[in-house]
């Protein structure tokens, strides 16, 4: 076999790994709320591996809560044939090209379109890309995103479906204007952070004595908002928010989390009661698919303001929400959608309506994930995070090579290059379903039980 010569033969993508990763966090109701009470955060995890001479790999992921995982990596699986001999430098220097080929794969579209399994396996593979892209560049991804040529982020935009709301030229001078005064913004990033809240107080399947041990600890943290689950039983959210406000006195946000668990009248009602422990916003009160159950909600709830879509399908989803006037609080996940290119394309609908953006992370790995997009949110295009605030659980963020750091209520800007999406190799060992070290002594334990 000859002897490869890179002068001759570009780098290429040779293997995409996938991994099945769970953790047990229903055992301790981390991550309860009232449509998912028993969530193992989870993670459909790949690698993109190189010949490149650089080592580096793309690592991404899309986060689950436990079996939907079997669904999840097969969906990755599936898109292996788009990645397998792509050239490494074309991938990093247009990452567009590729989510169009893996969102426009016809026979796997009419999956979709673009929403579900498949979409999010898509965004999985695109966030690799965009690791791999931002190791090799040697930046931190809001970095990199901040740093590129306004022409170049509008061309990794698919605005099929957009124009009515957004045109490549709005793009456009939108992030030219975001340009200005991008040096002082990074160092004060760099310098403060990013405001977070937290909703580690606030899993529903904790007694009192812990949510409010937890409240105040939050504020003692630094963090000006905190959020609860609610949705269950009214009595309880009653004496549940209650609880709260006292603990954190009357000059912290309290938002308010239904995920998804009312019909509409219904969640008008609940939100009434609530109102009296001052909520500053409800989130997901309805089907993240009803906009205009939505904008009903708003109108009958306000002052208390409408925060959706960490469950929002796709960027036309979230197009109609801003339309329809249905929403206050823009929710972008880094993983529910097709990845960073269709995130850019949420954050500047967000811009163009002049909506927040306060990003869902909530789950395994998405803290990591999202305070990438916000930060370059800030520095160049919105500049400004009045009322932006990332959400942050503190949970599982050893397994991460870079994990979140969080100072006196913020986010600290990541400064290693990559997405912060590569976990630690003997954390992918032990939690790997359902082989990993800990889930086989996991299924002896229960079988010596049972014996």
């Amino acid at each position: 076999m000859a002897t490869p010569n890179p002068a001759r033969d570009p780098a290429r993508v040779i293997a995409v790994d996938t991994h099945d990763i769970r953790f047990p966090t229903s055992r301790e109701l981390d991550g309860s709320d009232a449509m998912n009470p028993d969530p193992d955060y989870s993670a459909a995890y790949v690698v993109l591996r190189t010949d490149a001479a650089d080592g580096h790999e793309g690592h991404g992921f899309t986060f689950t809560i436990g079996r939907g995982n079997d669904v999840q990596v097969a969906a990755i699986d599936a898109l292996r044939g788009h990645l397998l001999g792509r050239s490494v430098d074309d991938l990093c220097a247009d990452p567009g090209t590729l989510s169009r080929d893996l969102v426009g794969d016809s026979q796997l579209r009419w999956l979709g379109p673009e929403k579900g399994v498949m979409h999010m396996a898509i965004g999985a593979v695109v966030n690799a890309a965009w690791d791999l892209a931002a190791k090799r560049a040697g930046k931190p991804l809001w970095r990199l995103l901040a740093d590129a040529e306004p022409e170049w982020l509008v061309r990794q935009i698919d605005f099929r479906y957009l124009t009515d709301a957004l045109t490549p030229d709005e793009a456009l001078t939108l992030l030219r204007r975001g340009r200005e005064g991008a040096d002082g913004r990074r160092t004060r990033l760099l310098e403060r952070g990013y405001p977070a809240y937290t909703t580690s107080a606030g899993w529903l399947g904790y007694d009192d004595d812990k949510l409010t041990r937890l409240a105040r600890r939050a504020v003692a943290d630094g963090f000006r908002q905190i959020k609860l689950k609610v949705g269950a039983d009214l009595d309880d959210d009653i004496r549940r928010c209650r609880a709260a406000r006292a603990a954190v006195g009357p000059d912290v946000r309290i938002a308010i989390d239904a995920n998804q668990r009312w019909d509409i009248g219904e969640a008008i009602r609940w939100t009434r009661a609530l109102a009296a422990f001052d909520p500053y916003w409800i989130e997901e009160p309805t089907s993240p698919d009803d906009i205009l159950g939505h904008a009903a909600v708003r109108e009958a709830v306000a002052p208390v303001k409408v925060a959706t879509g960490e469950h929002v399908h796709n960027r036309v989803v979230f197009k109609q929400l801003l339309q329809a006037g249905a929403l206050d609080i823009l929710q972008l996940d880094a993983a529910r959608v097709a990845g960073v290119n269709e995130n850019l394309a949420i954050l500047l609908l967000a811009a163009k309506f002049e909506v927040p953006v306060c990003p869902h992370a909530g789950g395994v790995g998405l803290c990591e994930l999202v305070q990438h997009l916000s930060m370059f949110d800030y520095v160049a295009l919105t500049g400004t995070t009045e009322d932006r605030v990332i959400e942050y659980v503190d949970h599982l963020h050893d397994h991460f090579v870079d994990p979140v750091v969080i100072r006196e209520g913020h986010y600290t800007a990541p400064t290693a290059p990559g997405f912060s999406a590569t976990m630690r190799p003997e954390s992918i060992a032990r939690y790997t379903y359902p082989g990993g070290g800990f889930w086989a002594a996991d299924l002896r334990d229960r079988e010596e039980q049972t014996a």
